[in-house]
Formats: structure tokens, C-alpha cells, sequence
């Protein structure tokens, strides 16, 4: 047991060797689920953008009647808000424009009220949309309602104008463009426009059911970004798997910050039951470890898993896929449960930085006992507040030692602008490198919460963890045998040269004479009617016959159209 008097000595070289102060960080270029904030641009002396704020920050569809939109205009070198704002502000989705209109605000945040109506049925949307307020005598056209400036605290009294209509009224991500048409005076007008582009995302939940021999599992997928179809269950590796509308455009993804989806699962179904691992997959693609989160922590019932897949992550996929993949408009997400693991755990709170009086953060640090010395070992940091939920949108920082006080590690500090690894939904992934068996001391920093790096919850803790030689690595199972000779029918498939019946026909003999082993694998009913082949699966062949993917991911294509009843074995 350490002392209090070791603990504070070693809190105190933490704050020394983690030296960015949290209260003076600048606003950053960064991106929640209900906020985002452009990049800059320059104007004079400045660099100034607009950040945009929804009010509630995380939305269900359907859960609330009026949202607010708070967009501000100001300048990122200082953190002062430009006054006498003419907006030009665009909301749309997808491709679907569902309001436009110049907005005029005295103090440069500018709040407009949402009220979102679902019963539009014409083919231009926007065409539905109604807007509430005055214009502004000296702004023409811009609307502007006089009262009481708005804040966060008076929303519910404060003078705004509204827009009602098709705004927010289905789950996904929407894209709020902004164009600064004046500036510090309402009868000033730009030369040229200062364009910006923000996203925030309304999530919606969709029900599945999985049908197993006993009983009926209800599945929750929740949904930022669009609806998704074709979910099934596979029996065979107990996989959930989904497709959801994309656009894998390169100019498309460098917009798109993170693509978020929950999978709800009851914690009574064994295959997802607490504690079990879990492997994702987009496109046939597997994912990093950071981009998949298990939460058990969000019900006593239910376990939540998210992909959590941020614009690196979409990137990757795209380059291991090729460029055939970038007029794809399809994601596949798959879900595959492994093994239950047995976590090392240690639970700490943290400190203010000034006092050093408790705080309301409870901090775990945790990972896979299989994993010991000489290993990276995945880290899982976990932040909760004093009501045991997990807190979003936690910046922190971190530094590991080895017993002997040596550094092994630190992360969260390289960037002065946007200090902070962002832990999206209040957890984490880590890979550390542990070089020796014995104890790892990990302090950990939280610099703030959200895009304003909120200090509720920001302090400052140390975990101590002992770290052994871990479990003897298991045996990999042999794949599945695939004779060289077949990647040449592949590769004239996906470059056109044969046909998808020449090729099924071809593929169904291989396995019918066991020259093409696949695992046991059953036809489940997925909701789709079609017997189309995706053009991911043709893709991945493709990359499998120049050798770019490797032969489970092209058999687990094979897999796909034995489940999607594409393809018949019998």
C-alpha cells in the first residue's frame, strides 16, 4: 500500500513532466457528435472560423422537439467573438439541401431554433422549410429577432429566429455549411467569402432480431451516420453484420471525421456476454483496436460496442482496398466475438491541478491478462463521473514508467494546439510497450471534456499496474488451403474478363471437390432480396489475386455469398 504522502510527491512530477496548462489551451479543429469546428482562415490579423453547437449535444431521433443551433464566429488566435455577424447558413444531408438562409447577430453567436418536422413530401425539401424571425433593417434579408441576447443558461427565454421543417428529422450525419458575409458592422460586406463546412450527427436507433434455436435476441444498432439494412446473424463465428449507405470518395472522406455505430446486445446472449472480446471488420477490412469499444458499463443489461471509425481509419481502409473501392457507396460492418478475456485492473480518482482536492473522475486502467512482459500490451482507459457512467469526449494524456522510474511511453502532449488523446465515448485503447516483467506506473492527465476542454472533470491521477509474462502464445489454426492457380480466375474477375455466373459456377466446383476449403458456413436470411454481388467482394478479389489481401479475407467473401444465398454449396 503507497502512502499519501508517496501518491502526492508522485502527482507532483506528473504535473511537472505533463507541463501543458489546461487553462490556456486554444480552441481546436475537432469534431463531436453534437459540435464541430472548422478550420481557420485568415481575415486581417486573425485566423478566425465558426464552430457549431447543438443543444442537446447528444440526440436521439425523436427523443426532443426543438433543438438549438448555436454557431459562433471568432478568432482562434485570441478567443474573441466577432460582433455584427451576417451568416449565410446551409443545412444538408447527404446530397438533399433542407434550409438556407442569411442570418444577422449583434454579438457573433448566433443561436436559431430547430424545429424538426417529418412529414415533408416534396422532392425538394428545403421546399418545406418555413423560417421565423425579422429582417434585419440595416442586414437585407437577414433574419434577426431583438430581445435578449442568448447564452447556454437562458435558451428557454432568449430571442432567436427558427427554422421549421426537414431539419434534423432523420437519424445521420449533417453537414451545416456557413459563409461569412459580413463582419463588424452589418453594412460591411467580405470581398471574398469565408467559407466553412461543420458536421454534427442525430442518432437513431434501429431493431433487429437474432433468431437462434431457443429464443429470439433483440439487437439495438444505433446510428449516427445513416440507416443501416442487411443485418444478419452468422452462426457459424456468431458475427452480426450490417451495410449503411457510403460514399468512399477520397474528397468525401477527407470531410468525414468519424463514422460512429452502436451494436446493443443483452448480456445474457453468451456470444456477447461481458467480458468477451471482440474483432471488426469494414469491407472485408479488419479494423485497429482503438476502433472498436465494448462498454458494459452503459446498462446492467446490455453491452454496447461501438466502431468508432475516425478519418485515418477510413483512409486505411480505402488504400487497402484500392482505388475500385472509391466508387463504392456501400460500408459493411461485421462484429465477431473471441474468447472472454481476464482483465488486470486498477481503479484511481483524480486530483485538481492547483489543490489537489479530490475531483468527480474515476479513472480505470486496465488490460488483457494474456498479454505480459516484452509485449505491446492494449491499455484500456476508461474515465467515469461520480454517477459511475462513462464521461464523453475526454481529452487526456498519459506517461508509463517502469519500476525502476525509467520512461516507457507517453502520448497526448505532442500537439500544443489540441492537447489530449480524444476518447470519443470515454474509453480508450493504448499500445504500450513493456520491456520487463514487474510494475508499470501510468500517470494519467485530463485536460478537459468537448471542444472547450470543459474542466468539470479535468485532473490529475496515477495507476499502478503488474505487469507478468503473460499467457504462452496460442497455436494459429491452419488456414484454409487455396490453390495458387485459382487467384488467376479471380484476378480475370474482377478486372471484367469473366462473369459473376462463370465465376460462382467455377467456385461451387472447387468446393464441391474440396480443391477450395471453406468453413462450414450457413445461408441465413439477411432481408435482402437480391442476388447482386456487392462490388467489395469483387474488389477484394481482385486485391487477393495481385497478392495485396490475404487468403482468410478473400474465403471470408466466399463465406459472405454462402450466407447471403449468392452462392449455393449443395
Amino acid at each position: 500500500m503507497y502512502s499519501k504522502l508517496f501518491l502526492f510527491f508522485v502527482i507532483i512530477g506528473a504535473v511537472t513532466m505533463l507541463t501543458v496548462s489546461v487553462s490556456t489551451l486554444p480552441n481546436a479543429f475537432a469534431h463531436g457528435l453534437g459540435g464541430d469546428q472548422a478550420e481557420p482562415l485568415s481575415f486581417g490579423d486573425m485566423e478566425v472560423t465558426v464552430r457549431t453547437d447543438l443543444t442537446p449535444y447528444d440526440i436521439t431521433l425523436g427523443d426532443v422537439d426543438e433543438i438549438n443551433m448555436k454557431i459562433r464566429f471568432f478568432d482562434t488566435l485570441t478567443d474573441n467573438t466577432l460582433e455584427q455577424v451576417t451568416y449565410r447558413v446551409e443545412v444538408w444531408k447527404n446530397k438533399d439541401l433542407l434550409a438556407r438562409n442569411l442570418f444577422y447577430d449583434d454579438d457573433g453567436r448566433l443561436d436559431v431554433e430547430i424545429r424538426p418536422q417529418y412529414d415533408c413530401t416534396k422532392p425538394d425539401l428545403w421546399d418545406c422549410t418555413i423560417y421565423g424571425g425579422s429582417e434585419h433593417v440595416t442586414s437585407p434579408g437577414a433574419l434577426y429577432v431583438f430581445g435578449t441576447p442568448c447564452n447556454d443558461d437562458n435558451l428557454d427565454v432568449c430571442a432567436r429566429p427558427t427554422i421549421t421543417g426537414p431539419v434534423f428529422s432523420q437519424g445521420g450525419l449533417y453537414n451545416i455549411r456557413v459563409d461569412i458575409e459580413g463582419a463588424t458592422s452589418p453594412k460591411t460586406l467580405l470581398t471574398e467569402l469565408l467559407s466553412y463546412n461543420t458536421f454534427v450527427s442525430i442518432a437513431h436507433e434501429q431493431d433487429f432480431l437474432i433468431q437462434t434455436a431457443n429464443a429470439e435476441v433483440p439487437v439495438v444498432v444505433k446510428t449516427y451516420y445513416d440507416d443501416v439494412e442487411n443485418f444478419s446473424f452468422d452462426t457459424a463465428d456468431n458475427s452480426i453484420s450490417f451495410d449503411m449507405p457510403f460514399d468512399w470518395d477520397p474528397s468525401y472522406i477527407d470531410l468525414v471525421e468519424i463514422v460512429h455505430e452502436e451494436v446493443k446486445v443483452p448480456k445474457s446472449f453468451a456470444p456477447f456476454a461481458e467480458g468477451k472480446q471482440f474483432t471488426g471488420y469494414v469491407n472485408g477490412i479488419k479494423v485497429d483496436q482503438r476502433a472498436l469499444l465494448s462498454d458494459p458499463y452503459e446498462s446492467e443489461d446490455t453491452n454496447t460496442i461501438h466502431f468508432l471509425l475516425t478519418n485515418p481509419e477510413l483512409e486505411k481502409i480505402n488504400d487497402a482496398l484500392g482505388s475500385s473501392n472509391h466508387a463504392n457507396k456501400v460500408m459493411n460492418l461485421k462484429l465477431v466475438p473471441s474468447n472472454e478475456i481476464e482483465k488486470i485492473s486498477t481503479k484511481f480518482y483524480l486530483v485538481d491541478l492547483n489543490d489537489f482536492e479530490r475531483i468527480p473522475t474515476d479513472v480505470t486502467v486496465s488490460y488483457d491478462g494474456t498479454f505480459g512482459a516484452d509485449q505491446e500490451i492494449p491499455f484500456e482507459f476508461s474515465f467515469f463521473n461520480e454517477e459511475g457512467k462513462l464521461i464523453r469526449d475526454i481529452r487526456y494524456a498519459y506517461i508509463a514508467y517502469d519500476e525502476s522510474g525509467a520512461e516507457l511511453s507517453r502520448s497526448g502532449q505532442d500537439d500544443i494546439a489540441t492537447p489530449g488523446i480524444v476518447a470519443s465515448e470515454g474509453s480508450d485503447v493504448q499500445r504500450i510497450y513493456i520491456p520487463s516483467q514487474g510494475q508499470v506506473r501510468i500517470d494519467v492527465i485530463v485536460h478537459g471534456v468537448g471542444l472547450d476542454y470543459a474542466q468539470e472533470y479535468a485532473g490529475i491521477g496515477t495507476a499502478f499496474l503488474e505487469v507478468s509474462a503473460g499467457a504462452p502464445p496460442l497455436t494459429a489454426p491452419e488456414p484454409a488451403s487455396v490453390p495458387a492457380w485459382i487467384k488467376t480466375n479471380a484476378g480475370w474477375w474482377a478486372d471484367g474478363a469473366l462473369d459473376d455466373a462463370t465465376f460462382i459456377s467455377g467456385i461451387q466446383h472447387l468446393i464441391a471437390n474440396d480443391i477450395l476449403v471453406i468453413p462450414d458456413t450457413d445461408a441465413t436470411q439477411s432481408g435482402s432480396n437480391s442476388n447482386e454481388i456487392p462490388a467489395w467482394i469483387k474488389t477484394n478479389a481482385g486485391w487477393w489475386a495481385d497478392g495485396a489481401l490475404d487468403d482468410a479475407t478473400f474465403i471470408s467473401g466466399i463465406q459472405f455469398l454462402i450466407k447471403e444465398g449468392i452462392l449455393s454449396v449443395q
